[in-house]
């Protein structure tokens, strides 16, 4: 199940972290779409807390963002 979440959960955060053109606006995009998705999947999965789900999505998103580079 959670392999699932997260073969979900993962093209949406790499897809959508790299929003914004400094590495603080990625960052912070990331890690609030990530929240958002990390909280869905914890949700519909039930195998993790919504609140778990969002501490974790929003730091890989947050993670994500800060890495990629701008377009």
């Amino acid at each position: 199940m959670r392999l699932k979440a997260l073969t979900i959960a993962l093209p949406l955060l790499l897809g959508t972290a790299a929003c914004g053109n400094t590495w603080g606006e990625r960052a912070m995009t990331g890690g609030a779409i990530g929240a958002g998705v990390g909280a869905g999947v914890g949700l519909l999965t039930g195998g993790i807390s919504i609140l778990g789900g969002a501490l974790i999505g929003g730091a890989v998103g947050a993670g994500v963002g800060a890495i990629s580079g701008s377009h």
